[in-house]
Formats: C-alpha cells, sequence, structure tokens
C-alpha cells in the first residue's frame, strides 16, 4: 500500500498554496493523482447587505484559491498519466437560492471552470467534474441560523426536496470516490447533483 501523509494547511495565500503543492510534490515524487477542492465558505445575507469585504473574502476562498491550485497542480497531475480534479460546487450555482448571491456567484463560476479545464487538459490525461451537492447535513451557514431570514430560507429549500429527507455527507463522498476510479474514465467535464431531486423540481 503506498504511504500517505495526512495534514491541514492553509489556502487563503497565494503562498500558502505555493506551499502546499511543493510538499505534495515532495511527498509523492512530482506526481498526483487526485485534487479535490473542497474549500469554501458561505456568508448568508441579502444582496444588499454583502460588503467589499465579504465578497472579496468568499471569491477568493471558493474560486480563486481552487484555480490557482489547479495551475499548480497541473505538472503533477499530467505527470502521474492519469490525473483527476472533482471540484465540490453547489445546487446555489445551478439555481437561484435565497441569500446566497455571492456564493452562487463562486459556484457558478466553478461549474463553469470545470468544463473549460475538462476541454483543455484532456489531453493531458486529466478528468476534471464537479459534484454539486444540495441540502446536505453539514455545518456551513449553521452558525447564521439564528437570523430568521436565514432560517427560513433553510426551511424552505428543506422543503422542496422530492425525496423529502436531508442528504448525508456520505452521499457526496462516495461519488467523489467513484469520479476517480478507473471505471468512471469516461466521465468528464460533468457537474453532478447531488440534491434529492431538488434540481429537477419545477412544481
Amino acid at each position: 500500500m503506498a504511504e500517505t501523509e495526512m495534514g491541514c494547511r492553509e489556502q487563503s495565500s497565494q503562498d500558502d498554496r505555493q506551499k502546499l503543492i511543493g510538499s505534495v510534490t515532495s511527498a509523492f515524487d512530482g506526481k498526483l493523482n487526485i485534487l479535490v477542492n473542497n474549500a469554501a465558505i458561505a456568508i448568508l445575507r441579502k444582496s444588499l447587505d454583502y460588503t467589499l469585504e465579504d465578497y472579496s473574502f468568499i471569491m477568493n476562498t471558493n474560486l480563486q484559491s481552487p484555480y490557482h491550485l489547479c495551475q499548480l497542480a497541473h505538472p503533477l497531475l499530467k505527470a502521474s498519466g492519469n490525473g483527476n480534479i472533482v471540484f465540490i460546487s453547489s445546487v446555489a450555482g445551478i439555481v437561484a437560492l435565497p441569500m446566497l448571491s455571492v456564493y452562487s456567484a463562486t459556484k457558478g463560476a466553478i461549474n463553469q471552470l470545470t468544463r473549460n479545464l475538462a476541454c483543455e487538459w484532456a489531453k493531458d490525461n486529466i478528468r476534471t467534474n464537479t459534484v454539486a451537492p444540495g441540502g446536505i447535513r453539514t455545518t456551513v451557514g449553521q452558525d447564521q441560523s439564528a437570523d430568521p431570514d436565514v432560517g427560513e430560507a433553510y426551511s424552505d429549500m428543506f422543503s422542496r426536496i422530492p425525496i423529502s429527507r436531508i442528504g448525508e455527507p456520505n452521499e457526496v463522498s462516495s461519488l467523489v470516490v467513484f469520479l476517480c476510479l478507473p471505471t468512471a474514465s469516461y466521465i468528464n467535464g460533468q457537474v453532478i447533483c447531488v440534491d434529492g431531486g431538488l434540481t429537477a423540481k419545477a412544481f
């Protein structure tokens, strides 16, 4: 079994990201099979209430950081001969959800970035896909749920899920694992929703 290293690193600055990929390069002899971009932040507010600082923080965390990590990781993914990039997006990047306009903008951008990288980097044997969860049991936004507007937004979203329950984190992670397996080798450039049918519902 191949040796792996576990760790947690800050990704908010270019220098931090370069150090991270430098460590990965040393640990895995310049090769990387899988890059999962999962870091994100959500600040739930009405569109008129976002500050420029909010906007910059969300954009940097949700879009600039994963974009830069992909650029830095490209040589390692290419060297592996079988590179896989998986972004964690959101149904908020596909349909409008209240209190999430800036977050939604970043996730919509990630969805399109998926398609661009899938086409540009396929020649380097790198596949790129995105998993877009919705209505999953996570801590994202829970610290803001005391706000009546936020609580109402969450309740409304959960009430519209056709499968009539909240999704679990393992239902997202299992799809991420599948997308990185050889059996998924013909799947490229796709945004796959894990949302209990939320984005399919029109009535």
